[in-house]
């Protein structure tokens, strides 16, 4: 008779085999390639966010006159935890690339684009391409909402750097005017003081 161990079906062959490869045989394998970590730096670290917010952006083409897709994805408006600026920030989605990175300043004024709610164009002078660049922008929002709220905040931050700067203008005039009134008055008294001095070798002459 022949062994039924002979005939197994071809499952439980593949079931044996399989629980042979899954047995821990205690050995351990080193990897080949060691990966330490590696800590990554964006530059924003010293910055608080603000507003952070999915777009798409154009940068206006002067020579082409046209607009030219810059990128889609995140814009974000940054605080810096100790100068207190305020920069604009625009990566793209998978890239990461920047795509537009500018501070905000006083005479940033935002408009909103002809003939869509959803979009507002600004003049900046761009760091992005690693040198100064005093391009025009063009962004769009997916809500007439995140629009406004993005036009609003730009806006709001503006002007209080306009206050700032204005408040700034005003202390510094006011101790120019200090300073000069300083000066004139020492000018008097050294004057009065160098028309004192004659007068008494005068009167010390005749003493003598």
């Amino acid at each position: 008779m022949a062994d039924p161990a002979e005939h197994r079906p071809a499952e439980e062959e593949e079931e044996s085999s399989a629980a042979a490869e899954e047995e821990d045989t205690g050995a351990q394998v080193a990897p080949i390639i060691k990966l330490e970590e590696v800590a990554v730096t964006t530059g924003e670290e010293d910055e608080d966010v603000l507003l952070d917010m999915k777009s798409k952006l154009y940068r206006f083409d002067k020579e082409g006159n046209q607009w030219k897709e810059r990128g889609t994805g995140t814009v974000k408006l940054l605080k810096h935890k100790e100068t207190a600026k305020v920069r604009l920030v625009m990566r793209q989605a998978k890239t990461l690339k920047i795509c537009a990175n500018h501070l905000v300043a006083s005479t940033t004024k935002m408009q909103e684009h002809a003939g869509s709610d959803k979009s507002c164009v600004w003049h900046a002078l761009d760091f992005a391409d690693g040198e100064l660049k005093e391009e025009m922008f063009a962004i769009r929002f997916g809500s007439v909402e995140n629009c406004k709220k993005f036009r609003e905040t730009v806006e709001e931050i503006a002007e209080q750097l306009g206050n700032t700067e204005e408040k700034e203008s005003e202390e510094a005039s006011s101790a120019a005017e200090l300073v000069e009134k300083l000066t004139v008055t020492e000018s008097k008294a050294e004057s009065a003081k160098s028309e004192e001095a004659p007068a008494a070798e005068e009167k010390k002459d005749v003493k003598e």
